[in-house]
């Protein structure tokens, strides 16, 4: 998939002003500091779109980006980012489930994990917690450039015997690089063929 044009559309803090369109909507969370805003810029080769920050949790809104006028990035708050305090966290948690639940348009959510640590408990329950709810995802581990290959594989390998203790079987998998562009086209191939098969069972219809 070439990627034409990336516009920034609209931020919400709440689901009922999301855009009112039937177009699919592929969604963007992690951890706060998993990379998720270089990875959508390297994405969409569009380095400015969504802001970059050295701060973590600065995302407190979702944010919708229209891709080549036909679907939409949506850009999530990061969930667990501690120093914003309890009432801040769970306003955040609000967010979160209410546009995963409620929103019909969403068609994959992406869960990206940091390959640098070994399986975290917030982000094992959050991935149980969409498979508790039915909600489609997929998985995409960030910064694999940030360390050699063998501990990258071994810490995603770790990931995955956790989630096997309670999945018969895993949800689709990337690893990706920022710096290096790493995973980009097989994400972007894999949002294609959804597309696509979007398309097909729609004119089937």
């Amino acid at each position: 998939m070439i990627i034409k044009s990336a516009e920034f559309e609209v931020s919400n803090s709440e689901v009922s002003k999301c855009p009112d369109t039937n177009i699919p909507e592929y969604a963007f969370i992690g951890r706060s500091n998993v990379g998720k805003s270089s990875l959508i810029n390297m994405l969409t080769n569009h380095k400015g779109l969504a802001k970059t920050s050295s701060t973590p949790g600065k995302t407190l809104l979702i944010n919708h980006f229209i891709i080549n006028n036909q679907w939409y990035i949506v850009d999530l708050p990061g969930y667990g980012y501690a120093q914003r305090g309890k009432e801040g966290r769970e306003t955040i948690k609000q967010i979160i489930e209410n546009y995963i639940l409620e929103r019909d348009q969403m068609t994959n959510l992406f869960v990206l994990i940091d390959s640098r640590h070994k399986p975290q408990k917030i982000d094992i329950e959050f991935m149980d917690w969409l498979g508790e709810n039915g909600i489609p995802f997929s998985i995409i581990f960030t910064k694999l450039d940030k360390l050699g290959n063998n501990v990258g594989r071994a810490n995603i390998g770790l990931y995955k015997e956790e989630l096997l203790k309670d999945w018969e079987e895993l949800p689709p998998i990337f690893l990706s690089s920022s710096e290096d562009q790493r995973g980009k086209e097989e994400i972007l191939a894999y949002i294609e063929s959804i597309n696509k098969s979007l398309h097909t069972s729609n004119n089937g219809n």
